[in-house]
């Protein structure tokens, strides 16, 4: 019969077991840890020790008194946020070119990939890849020149082709019904090919055999495609689809401030232009602090909802 110093012997024999299984496991792994901690201290400084600001929501933040010193007002800033009218026109210009971006652009990426993976000369597939990459290196001011001169009402190319066929001509960045299509197609177009890295890499790792013991069943490229190749690369798409739920509230100043103008303002106004103007320019850094807080509690709650829709779905979530 186990006695209670038996039983406790055997505890601390195991715990030192766990601990020295641990410190091995950590000696082995030691130059990968190595090579991670640059990333490890980039997102603390510049990530989490940034969070204590997020007190300046819940106060009336001072420059002269500073953030731990300026007066405490509670919810008030979230209040007076929730009542000016700007606020739910911001929000539904957010939320309307997110879903927009989520709907044409995350399945972009996916379908670039296996385009790219049916290639088989392997010179081509790289010279494709290359190209497609490009654009993600080219900066947003750059894009919106680009797209200024080619939608220019005067001298742009495409109303120029537009006038060889007896149509007007359209100042797109002016009209509110074309600014939210050219920027979730400038953002396709920019970020589609370097969207495909995560895809490429999850359909290198499929084992081959699969497909030969499909081309032994008479499967053809098709039924290989939505047979193997698609059931394999689930957890991947599931992973990067709760990541892009969880920046639904986000659109990017960059974009966003480039491509606006006084005369599409009603439908450009997103949250981070709106927070840079009313906030920063403004200088209300508590109100600016307030909108980034309520931005981010909702990013995490659509992370939150899809990881465990995921889970109940029977897929990989991130936890």
């Amino acid at each position: 019969m186990r006695t209670k110093s038996t039983i406790k012997a055997g505890k601390m024999n195991g715990a030192k077991t766990t601990n020295l299984t641990a410190l091995q496991y950590f000696n082995k792994k030691k130059y990968l840890y190595l090579m991670l901690l640059p990333c490890v201290i980039y997102f603390i400084l510049f990530h989490y020790v940034p969070m204590y600001g997020i007190v300046m929501a819940f106060k009336d933040f001072d420059f002269g008194k500073g953030i731990w010193n300026s007066p405490w007002i509670g919810l008030e800033n979230f209040r007076y946020m929730f009542s000016l009218p700007d606020f739910y026109s911001v929000l539904k210009n957010s939320l309307t070119l997110s879903l927009l971006r989520l709907l044409f652009g995350f399945p972009m990426p996916l379908l670039l990939a296996l385009m790219i993976n049916e290639i088989r000369m392997v010179k081509f597939k790289k010279t494709v890849q290359t190209i497609i990459y490009l654009p993600h290196f080219i900066s947003w001011v750059v894009i919106g020149g680009i797209l200024v001169n080619f939608l220019s009402p005067t001298w742009g190319v495409v109303n120029k082709i537009l006038g060889s066929f007896g149509v007007e001509p359209i100042f797109f960045m002016a009209e509110e019904k074309y600014f939210k299509w050219m920027v979730v197609l400038s953002s396709i177009w920019k970020e589609a090919g370097w969207g495909t890295i995560l895809y490429l890499a999850a359909l290198t790792a499929i084992n081959p055999e699969l497909y030969e013991a499909a081309r032994i069943d008479g499967a053809n490229r098709f039924q290989q495609l939505y047979r193997i190749t698609l059931p394999c690369i689930v957890p991947t798409i599931v992973t990067l689809f709760i990541l892009r739920t969880g920046t639904i509230m986000s659109n990017g100043s960059e974009q966003i401030l480039v491509l606006q103008n006084s005369q599409n303002l009603s439908v450009s106004e997103v949250f981070e232009t709106y927070t840079y103007r009313v906030g920063i320019i403004g200088g209300r850094y508590s109100f600016a602090t307030t909108v980034g807080l309520f931005t981010s509690v909702i990013g995490t709650v659509l992370i939150v909802c899809t990881n465990r829709i995921s889970k109940m779905m029977g897929e990989n979530g991130l936890w």
